[in-house]
Parts: C-alpha cells; sequence; structure tokens
C-alpha cells in the first residue's frame, strides 16, 4: 500500500492518477515520507518478503533478533528514570542541555535534540550494549516519536476509507450531487474503494462526501 513502501505509491498513482508521460518517483508524491523511510525499510518489508519466500532462515532470524533488540532498548529507555541530583545536572550542562528539576526516564533524556544515543552513556551505569544500526533506528524512533504517530493516525483514517469498497456494477451516473466531469472521472477509473476514489485527480473531498452518503443510504457498505 501506499502506506508501507514507494512501489505502493507508484502502483496507485499509475492505476488511479495514470500518465501521458514518463513516470518519475519523487519522494514528494508519498503523502506518508515519514514513514518510508530508508532506515526501517527491513521492518516495513522484511515480513513480505519472508512471505513469499525471498528472505533466508538465516536473514529472518536476523531480522527477527534486531526487532528484539529494538523493541527491549526502547523498554529499557522508558523505564528506567533519572533523576536531578547534582552530578547528572553537570553531565547534562556540559552537553549544552538544560538541568533536571524532576525525575525523568532516559527516553525523555533522549529526546532533547542535543542528547545522541551515545550520550545516554553519561547517565548509567550499565551502558547499552547494542549494534549501531541499533543505535540509530531507536533514536529516531524516539526523537520523531510525536511526528510519527501522527502519521500513523492519518495512515489509520486512509486505511479506513480504503476498506470502504465500491460495488464493480455501481452506476455513477445515478448519483446525484456528483459533476459530470467527476462522473466521468470515476466511470473512467472504476475505484474499487473510497479511499482510491479520493486520489482520482479532480474527485474534490465534497464528491467523496457525496458518493459515502450514497453508498451507505444505498447499503452498498455497511
Amino acid at each position: 500500500g501506499r502506506d508501507e513502501a514507494y512501489i505502493g505509491v507508484l502502483i496507485d498513482d499509475l492505476i488511479t492518477k495514470g500518465t501521458k508521460e514518463p513516470y518519475r518517483m519523487f519522494t514528494s508524491r508519498a503523502e506518508y515520507r515519514l514513514l518510508l523511510r530508508e532506515d526501517n525499510a527491513d521492518l516495513r518489508l522484511r515480513e513480505k518478503g519472508r512471505g513469499v519466500g525471498l528472505v533466508t532462515d538465516e536473514d529472518y532470524n536476523a531480522f527477527l533478533k534486531k526487532k528484539e533488540q529494538i523493541s527491549n532498548t526502547l523498554e529499557r529507555l522508558e523505564k528506567t528514570t533519572i533523576y536531578p541530583t547534582a552530578g547528572i545536572n553537570e553531565r547534562l550542562k556540559a552537553l549544552g542541555s538544560s538541568a533536571l528539576k524532576n525525575p525523568v526516564s532516559l527516553a525523555e533524556i533522549l529526546r532533547r535534540p542535543e542528547i545522541s544515543f551515545a550520550d545516554l552513556k553519561y547517565f548509567q551505569e550499565a551502558p547499552f550494549d547494542v549494534e549501531t544500526e541499533i543505535a540509530e533506528e531507536v533514536e529516531i524512533q524516539i526523537k520523531y516519536a510525536g511526528y510519527i504517530e501522527r502519521q500513523q493516525e492519518q495512515v489509520n483514517k486512509f486505511l479506513k476509507l480504503e476498506r470502504m469498497p465500491i460495488p464493480r456494477d455501481l452506476n455513477f451516473q445515478e448519483i446525484p450531487g456528483l459533476t459530470a466531469e467527476v462522473r466521468e472521472k470515476l466511470e473512467k477509473v472504476k475505484p474499487v474503494s473510497l479511499g482510491q476514489a479520493s486520489r482520482i485527480s479532480g474527485v474534490t473531498p465534497a464528491a467523496i462526501s457525496i458518493l459515502m452518503v450514497y453508498l451507505k443510504r444505498n447499503n452498498k457498505v455497511e
């Protein structure tokens, strides 16, 4: 899907929007670029590769180990508490960060822009023993958690529309309120869901609302 990989964006664009010239896959074409990062490509797609037989047992086991390490590290960051002692505040000052007034988790410390994962060694007796790849992924997930969560909410709304099917035999000419231009575009593409219909160039949000109401009133969707 569009929220899983750039190839999903490419295929959906070609089917839904069409093209009269060579298609170039720009990252700007993707609505969910924050989720389609280079660093999490394996986290997004390894399971799919495994499902179609493209991932060996060795690679898959390494992938599962990586996921577990990321999960364990994130959990440890959230559960480890740092207290506002003189020593801790001196270390924060040396790193160009503000002093603590209240206890916080290591995750909260890492969310500070000036603090890196490597800096966490100054705030605990037992440093994290993880590979650079794990540390980088954890740091990205912690620092951009708010943005990632908001984009995931957008994906959930998108998937809700994707799960509202449009019957193959639906006659768009019979739907009152749609403009002739919108009817023509819908007839040409014949979208299989409201989500796909919403991505057709020229089909407005108002038209999607009309289509949704029509489908519900006529028991076309649940």
